[in-house]
C-alpha cells in the first residue's frame, strides 16, 4: 500500500476518492502508478511506444475499475502490476510472428562518455538475454529484481504460487548468468 507524504493518502484511499469525482485524487495516483506501468511494460516489450500504449490502457483500466474497488480486495499497485503484465504479454504474442532481429533496439539519447557506453552495452545485454528468457521467466525476473517486488506480491499478479514464482526466478536468473557468462570482459567486468 504506497502512501503519498504529500496528500496523506494511499493508493487505496485515492481511488475511492476518485470512484467519487475527486480529479485531483487521479492526479496523484497517475503520477504515482503511471511511470511504473511505463516501465515494466517497457521491459517486457521494448518498445517504448507500445509500453506507452499498454501503459495508458492499464490507467483506464484503472479508473474502469474505480467504482467497485472497494470488492476486489487487491492492492492498487498490485492489481495494476497483473493488468500491466497480462496487456503485455497479450501484445508479445500477437506479434510473435516477427523475428526477434526485427525487434528496434531502444534508444539512448544520452551523450557517449567511455563510461557510458559501458552501461549501454551492460544494459543492452541483460535486456537481450532478458528477451531471450522464456515469457514467464522473464516476467518473474522483471517484477523481483527489476522492479523490486516481493515473492507473494509477483505470486497474486502473476496468478502462481509463490514457490512456482521463487523456481521460475531461480531459472531466469540461472538462464541470465548463462547467456552472459562469457561476456564478463567485452562488459568492462574485472575478473580479479
Amino acid at each position: 500500500m504506497a502512501f503519498d507524504a504529500e496528500s496523506g493518502r494511499t493508493d487505496e484511499a485515492l481511488l475511492a476518492l476518485y470512484a467519487r469525482g475527486d480529479r485531483e485524487a487521479a492526479h496523484l495516483l497517475t503520477a504515482r502508478l503511471a511511470p511504473m506501468a511505463f516501465r515494466v511494460a517497457s521491459r517486457m516489450l521494448r518498445d517504448p511506444a507500445e509500453a506507452e500504449d499498454i501503459a495508458q490502457e492499464a490507467m483506464l483500466r484503472l479508473w474502469r475499475a474505480a467504482p467497485d474497488w472497494q470488492e476486489r480486495g487487491a492492492k492498487v499497485s498490485t492489481w495494476l502490476y497483473r493488468v500491466v503484465s497480462n496487456l503485455a504479454t497479450d501484445r508479445l504474442r500477437r506479434r510473435r510472428s516477427v523475428p526477434l532481429d526485427a525487434a528496434p533496439e531502444p534508444e539512448d539519447g544520452r551523450p557517449g562518455a567511455v563510461q557510458g557506453l559501458i552501461e549501454r552495452d551492460r544494459a543492452a545485454a541483460l535486456e537481450a538475454a532478458l528477451q531471450d528468457l522464456p515469457e514467464r521467466q522473464r516476467q518473474a525476473v522483471v517484477l523481483r529484481h527489476l522492479e523490486g517486488l516481493g515473492n507473494p506480491e509477483i505470486a497474486e499478479i502473476m496468478d502462481v504460487g509463490v514457490e512456482a514464482v521463487e523456481s521460475l526466478v531461480a531459472r531466469g536468473k540461472r538462464g541470465l548468468a548463462a547467456a552472459l557468462a562469457g561476456r564478463r570482459e567485452e562488459l568492462g567486468y574485472d575478473d580479479a
